[in-house]
């Protein structure tokens, strides 16, 4: 093959990659350097032929500047996405973020209609603010069945537990969504819902069968598919019953078997990003995408080193493993997608914003957001704080690096404060509470004697493993309630662990539930729930009023 070829046919490989980069625009401002690439690494691949770019971090003006530059960089058309399941705002500060699906799937149990009508919404509402601020694909919506309560990682990302009700809700939020002219994506082929793993960090191993998946894991998916799903994201799972040799991702039972012959899937499939744990602690960066290609997938999500992705994949093809064929199936299947795109309109929006500043305040953003918080909050009593002396509020988060939904102005810590609470922060790099070894109970002497406003952020999380699902939690709110120092409880986020409080909480404890754990429903929830007689707290405007 002479050097001409070869440079062609590393072009056309390239094509096949998304790499991931910060949403800001400066190396020094990245906040995962392992993962995203240099400024100058990016320009060599984009001017190499790589197409395209996953992003993470910033706001929503650095990212529209963002988007306009890294498509400088590049002599074709790009994709340019992000994992923004939850709302633009979930990923990049200025967007609008909104609770998690299975509020929705909670809702639909009360009010189908009403719920599948948020639903289109929810997705609306994602599409026109990626789309505004230059993102041309959306990796959602997330199509898994949760059917396992223990599952640490789709958990509340998930839009129920019932496949029929997650292919309605999925079906009407993928129609908002394209309705604003940006791809979707289902995701994680063949499903990711009843796992006790989390493939960020190891290879989760289902036993379900075939009869099996059809009645419950593939159930959303046709449904999107019918619908006219753009791609479809595979999962870092290993079907035991199916291929008991290599994952999903990397397996041609699966993807092509499966997904592409059996349900008639023929558009982009897509990797999951195989930097996560299950694909790099078994495989080199070269090897993994070369499998994941001659497995059927079109595009390679994030691999480890790009250039060794590229070197490996054209291996493959010159000495004959991949054919040439395949490689045009998938430039094709590219192609097509990427056509649908107006790439006009987005150019267009683009420039006309090069020298503005985006601020998203819609109404009907707004209003749908107020609704989800509104159905996705439960109150069983309110606290009244009078007469109650040495009042501590204990939080706990995940992990305070980052911690995108608290900091100091954040109303779970600024309520309690303007109050005359004790704040205390539980995190991972914090000093241990526990009593001796034993992480299931307090050391509650170091706390002095005061009684506890315990307001918990628990959900399954990427990367977090069982750390937000074991019974730490309800071990310690027994233990202080046998110490009478529980006064109140707050739990954002999993109604899976709100639902198991319950079971133990002495039922005359205040306590309160939402789904978000954003600040806006910490302000929303916190409004509602602590009473004082004369000093009561108001929402004005996003922001918190105090008023005597």
């Amino acid at each position: 093959m002479t050097s001409k070829l070869q440079k062609d046919l590393r072009r056309k490989v390239a094509k096949l990659l998304v790499v991931r980069a910060s949403g800001h625009a400066l190396d020094s401002q990245r906040k995962y350097p392992a993962w995203e690439l240099s400024n100058e690494a990016l320009q060599t691949l984009l001017k190499g032929g790589v197409g395209g770019v996953i992003l993470h971090g910033g706001s929503v003006n650095e990212l529209q500047q963002r988007c306009q530059r890294l498509r400088s960089w590049s002599s074709h058309p790009i994709l340019l996405c992000a994992d923004v399941e939850e709302g633009v705002g979930q990923r990049f500060e200025g967007g609008t973020w909104l609770p998690p699906p299975m509020a929705l799937g909670k809702k639909y149990l009360k009010d189908a209609k009403e719920a599948i009508l948020l639903a289109e919404e929810y997705g609306r509402c994602i599409g026109h603010q990626a789309r505004l601020c230059g993102l041309n694909w959306v990796l959602a919506p997330v199509c898994d069945v949760n059917s396992n309560p223990l599952n640490p990682v789709i958990n509340m990302r998930a839009w129920g537990t019932n496949p029929q009700i997650v292919s309605e809700l999925a079906s009407a939020f993928h129609k908002g969504l394209v309705s604003q002219g940006v791809l979707s994506c289902a995701k994680h082929f063949p499903g990711h819902g009843d796992t006790r793993v989390d493939s960020h960090l190891e290879l989760p191993i289902i036993d379900n069968n075939l009869e099996r998946l059809e009645e419950i894991e593939f159930v959303p998916f046709k449904a999107l598919i019918d619908e006219g799903v753009n791609s479809v994201m595979t999962a870092h799972v290993l079907l035991n019953k199916i291929d008991s040799t290599y994952l999903a991702t990397f397996s041609k039972e699966v993807l092509t078997g499966l997904l592409r012959k059996k349900i008639g899937f023929d558009r982009i499939v897509v990797t999951d990003a195989l930097i996560m744990k299950a694909i790099s602690n078994q495989y080199g960066c070269g090897e993994a995408a070369v499998l994941a290609f001659e497995a059927g997938a079109d595009l390679i999500l994030m691999p480890e080193n790009p250039f060794q992705a590229i070197d490996a994949i054209v291996e493959s093809l010159i000495n004959g493993r991949v054919s040439i064929e395949r490689l045009e199936e998938s430039l094709e299947r590219r192609r097509k997608e990427i056509s649908k795109l107006d790439n006009k309109l987005v150019e267009s929006i683009n420039e006309d914003r090069s020298t503005e500043f985006i601020e998203f305040g819609d109404p009907n953003d707004i209003n749908l957001l107020n609704k989800m918080l509104a159905s996705s909050i439960y109150i069983k009593n309110s606290f009244d704080c009078e007469g109650v002396e040495q009042l501590i509020n204990l939080v706990r988060v995940d992990d305070i690096l980052p911690c995108p939904y608290l900091s100091l102005d954040s109303p779970t810590l600024a309520i309690p404060k303007h109050f005359g609470f004790q704040n205390i922060l539980i995190h991972p790099l914090g000093i241990s509470p526990w009593k001796g070894k034993d992480t299931n109970q307090l050391d509650l002497d170091q706390f002095g004697c005061g009684s506890f406003l315990l307001q918990l952020f628990i959900r399954g999380n990427p990367f977090r493993g069982q750390n937000d699902i074991d019974e730490q939690w309800i071990s310690i709110v027994q233990q202080l309630q046998s110490h009478n120092r529980l006064s109140a409880i707050v739990i954002y986020g999993s109604c899976y662990f709100w639902e198991k409080l319950l079971k133990i909480l002495n039922p005359s404890i205040p306590a309160a539930y939402s789904s978000g754990q954003m600040p806006a429903a910490q302000l929303i929830i916190l409004e509602s729930f602590l009473k004082f007689k004369n000093n009561q707290v108001k929402i004005k405007n996003n922001s918190i009023e105090f008023t005597n």
